[in-house]
């Protein structure tokens, strides 16, 4: 007979590998190619130290003359929170009643809801990857009851649960909490459920959240060049190794365009890029001005199976969450995700996994991963933003 134990049983021994391995290589190509590390995790904080420049001991002399004085390195030291990232499935009780014990019905219903919580995490996850860690999905243009027009919506997913703050950045009960039940694309508009929202609530300029996220997500490529006065802990001005290269306005793609933003990260820095992301608008631009110079395409196969285009070499893809116009030069070998686990489910104090919601005759169970993002050397990475796409 198969019983809410067998259930639990089949969480923790079959489902977790396959979950761990989807989530970590099948989020996106980025992800993909990004060292996962349980160092340098000291209590509930990542502490990265970094070297940056050169020693300074060396140099030329005489045969008989004074050795070069020995300095010691420069270092900066990176501390940010580990970021607490988590995943929830519902069962109901007649859900697992209606197999009648039967393993093949118990089986059908975990493949479903694994199926959903996968698909539901790695959306979230490479959606992180882009962010600026705040959890900030777009801001409002216009509302017209459930119906609310943002400036973007490249990071909304059907489904998603949103959160309103104001102006003030104060959370907005009445609006938040609300589910996307559809995104017109062509408008930048999304419809919410619930009953219709006064507008009020739905103001011009007002900004809306994950749920429950604001300012608890992973530290993405949106902070790493982003203009906050401090990264990691440390603060920008008076540490140019956080100053990762930009150029602004592109415009019209160029073969020279991009080589030139690579040879200048690569001479500034002393690393080497070895990873182009962009949006799909970018890819096709850079398609169409390799072809117009009479560059050969050639395709590339990455870790975790993901194709990409190679310009001179360096593997390019494109993302749905990069934003539109922009394209990242980034070294991949400079990112490492610190976690304090691999995605774990979250286990009472029985050891159980799934657990009843109180007062409710439905199980749940949750699945968890304590991490954050650190780039060791963000002055060898690009953007290149506001190209015009194809």
């Amino acid at each position: 007979m198969v019983s809410l134990a067998t259930a639990d049983n089949v969480l923790k021994s079959f489902y977790l590998d396959a979950i761990v391995d989807s989530l970590d290589y099948n989020t996106n190509a980025f992800l993909a190619q990004i060292e996962k590390t349980a160092q340098n995790v000291v209590g509930k904080d990542v502490q990265r130290v970094v070297r940056y420049g050169y020693n300074g001991g060396v140099g030329a002399g005489t045969e008989t003359g004074t050795l070069p004085k020995s300095r010691t390195n420069n270092y900066v030291k990176f501390v940010a929170p580990l970021k607490n990232i988590y995943g929830t499935i519902e069962i109901s009780d007649k859900a697992l009643r209606a197999g009648n014990g039967q393993e093949g019905s118990l089986v059908n219903l975990l493949n479903e809801e694994m199926d959903s919580l996968v698909k539901s995490a790695s959306v979230n996850f490479a959606r992180m990857l882009y962010g600026d860690g705040t959890g900030f999905i777009g801001k409002i243009v216009d509302s017209n009851g459930n119906n609310v027009t943002l400036d973007s919506v490249k990071n909304v997913v059907e489904g998603m649960i949103l959160d309103v703050h104001n102006l003030s950045g104060v959370y907005l009960d009445i609006p938040s909490g609300r589910q996307v039940l559809k995104v017109d694309r062509d408008t930048n508009t999304i419809t919410l459920s619930g009953n219709s929202i006064d507008s009020a609530y739905l103001s011009e300029n007002f900004k809306m959240y994950a749920q429950g996220s604001k300012g608890n997500e992973l530290t993405g490529l949106g902070a790493i060049f982003g203009n906050s006065s401090t990264l990691y802990g440390v603060t920008r001005e008076s540490n140019p190794c956080l100053q990762p290269y930009k150029q602004t306005d592109v415009g019209e793609l160029t073969e020279l365009t991009l080589q030139t933003a690579i040879d200048k990260i690569e001479e500034y820095s002393g690393g080497k890029v070895n990873f182009i992301v962009c949006s799909w608008g970018v890819k096709r631009a850079l398609a169409k001005a390799m072809r117009e110079g009479n560059a050969v395409l050639t395709s590339m196969e990455l870790k975790g199976g993901y194709n990409a285009l190679s310009f001179n070499g360096i593997p390019v893809v494109a993302d749905r969450f990069c934003p539109e116009g922009r394209m990242y030069l980034l070294n991949t070998n400079d990112f490492k995700l610190h976690q304090l686990c691999d995605w774990q489910w979250l286990e009472g104090q029985d050891g159980k996994i799934l657990r009843q919601v109180e007062s409710k005759p439905v199980f749940t169970a949750t699945l968890v991963k304590y991490a954050e993002l650190i780039c060791d050397r963000p002055n060898g990475q690009g953007m290149l933003s506001g190209i015009t796409e194809a």
